[in-house]
């Protein structure tokens, strides 16, 4: 299979890659069958590996690993867990993607894998305050469409 990123975008994505600091985990979540994307999102996290000594790829098969995919609350293919790794443990920040991060998802992906490897949101000090005052869980969901 061609590859995805071709070299000049390879080049720009080290360049951000640059300003990576501590190691991040990519969990790659896919299924053999009824998975249209799963082969080019897994190549493109692949790829994406290969740019960066702090990226580690795991790949789980949503149904043979059905156990880590309740885990991290993974229920649709292709998905995405975007961690950080602190030794052998797994840091979940509750990033996920479902879908293949193209288009314009793609630069959200490279962003959050930077944002997950500097353990920092980039929030400013009163939305901090804000958030840690909520009492509840929140569930936040962006939905993004091909057009």
């Amino acid at each position: 299979m061609p590859e995805l990123l071709n070299d000049e975008i390879k080049a720009q994505v080290r360049q951000v890659f640059d300003q990576m600091h501590e190691p991040v985990e990519v969990l790659f979540f896919g299924q053999k069958d009824n998975c249209e994307h799963c082969d080019d999102t897994l190549q493109l996290v692949r790829e994406l590996a290969d740019l960066s000594g702090l990226l580690t790829l795991q790949v789980y098969d949503i149904d043979q690993d059905a156990r880590v995919a309740r885990q991290y609350n993974v229920d649709k293919t292709p998905g995405l867990v975007i961690a950080g790794r602190e030794g052998d443990r797994v840091e979940d920040y509750g990033i996920r993607y479902a879908g293949i991060p193209a288009g314009h998802e793609f630069s959200s992906l490279v962003h959050d894998l930077v944002l997950v490897s500097n353990r920092d949101s980039g929030l400013d000090e009163q939305t901090r305050e804000i958030l840690h005052g909520l009492t509840q869980p929140v569930l936040l969901q962006v939905f993004v469409t091909p057009t």
